[in-house]
């Protein structure tokens, strides 16, 4: 886990002290600010963002679970193949199962950010699009040409939204298995 520091003056350190006490401290407070940032900017989502919740929430319960040998060799392969410790592979089981919540391994939350850009830049596209169309003077071909563009990106986009949708389903489903 990555350790983020920066210098703040004397007065301002007491502020941070009385504020982040509630929260449980400075770390947990400041975790919880970057998680806040990140998630107005449209991150925040995978294992990375779960252990950052739990780090900047403060409070969490602990569950132990036995295991023979053989259930705890699977445990140990499927949270291995899907990037994430036995903890969190357990945790994601349960959240799952209990409240039908995905759970992404690291590779999955990077698939899905990429998809989340490539949506950003498809729809920044259609604007773009959109404008041009209110502001030129077109006529015949020239219109249905640029109708046409409109309606490809309007597909495309569909296609990226059952990408993520596929996405999200396909982990649930896959967790359901488990269960």
């Amino acid at each position: 886990m990555t350790v983020l520091s920066t210098r703040i003056p004397d007065g301002l350190a007491a502020q941070v002290e009385a504020l982040s006490r509630p929260a449980g401290g400075r770390s947990a407070w400041l975790a919880q600010l970057v998680l806040s940032a990140v998630a107005r900017e449209g991150g925040g989502c995978g294992a990375a963002a779960g252990e950052a919740r739990r780090l900047a929430g403060g409070r969490s319960a602990r569950l132990m679970v036995r295991l023979c040998e053989a259930d705890a060799a699977a445990a140990r392969a499927a949270a291995l193949a899907m990037g994430l410790s036995r903890s969190a592979w357990a945790a994601g089981l349960v959240a799952a199962h209990l409240r039908g919540r995905p759970c992404f391994g690291r590779d999955e939350a990077r698939a899905l950010l990429a998809i989340q850009g490539e949506l950003r830049r498809i729809g920044v596209n259609v604007n773009q699009i959109a404008r041009a169309l209110n502001v030129a003077v077109l006529e015949g071909r020239v219109l249905e040409l640029e109708l046409s563009a409109v309606a490809d990106l309007r597909a495309e986009l569909r296609a990226q939204m059952g990408g993520l949708r596929a996405a999200v389903a396909g982990n649930l489903a896959a967790w359901e298995t488990l269960w």
